[in-house]
């Protein structure tokens, strides 16, 4: 009887051995940073910032006839949850704590007077404007005072995160924060202080040019 010769077992060479194990160590290395899981890595691989902006250019003028009679100052505290049908949070999805802080501007639009709309008696004592409503403006987000408080997200979002061009994007919370602080706005009396001021500061300057009696109303 024969007894069958066993064919020697393939040697991996040991270069490739350790191009593996380099591999699997940046990569640990790597998901450790994104993942925040292993602690001091970042300080580890710290990175450095350089700013190769080129300079801005300056794309149109536009002429302001408006007058900012107000300003006010809103903070809005924003809780986004996005879930995901038949998987459970720690799967697949993501909340988000924000808290918001920004202005809005109330103007009066001072471009769009008609002549029948500015009325002066003959001796100049006399004077009486009609203006349009006070409006809103833009809201404007400060970046500087705003601030994510939490950020939970399943594990799917996480490693998608990895391969991400913008992971942890605000750039949904910011939205629904401009939002409801236009919203705040426009519940407020921030127009109405608007048309207040706007009245105040005319009567005072129609009054310096010698103009006795000054009526102002708002319409539209």
């Amino acid at each position: 009887m024969t007894t069958p010769q066993k064919r020697p077992t393939a040697r991996v060479p040991g270069w490739v051995k350790a191009l593996g194990a380099t591999v699997v160590v940046l990569a640990v290395l790597f998901a450790g940073i994104r993942l925040s899981v292993l602690p001091g890595l970042k300080d580890l691989f710290g990175t450095e910032t350089r700013d190769r902006s080129g300079p801005a250019l300056l794309e149109s003028i536009q002429d302001i006839s408006r007058y900012d009679a107000a300003s006010g100052n809103f903070q809005v505290v924003v809780d986004l949850e996005k879930d995901t049908k038949f998987l459970p949070d720690a799967v697949r999805g993501s909340r988000t704590l924000y808290v918001g802080a920004g202005t809005v501007d109330a103007y009066v639009d001072l471009g769009g007077l008609k002549e029948g709309d500015v009325r002066v008696d003959e001796d100049r004592t006399s004077a009486a404007l009609r203006l349009p409503r006070a409006r809103l403006g833009t809201p404007a987000l400060d970046v500087d005072r705003s601030y994510a408080v939490s950020k939970q997200r399943g594990l799917l979002d996480r490693l998608g995160d990895l391969f991400s061009d913008n992971p942890n994007s605000e750039q949904a919370v910011q939205k629904l924060a401009v939002r409801h602080i236009r919203e705040a706005a426009e519940e407020s009396e921030l127009t109405a202080r608007a048309e207040a001021n706007t009245r105040e500061m005319l009567r005072g300057l129609l009054r310096s040019l010698g103009f006795e009696r000054v009526r102002i109303t708002f319409a539209g």
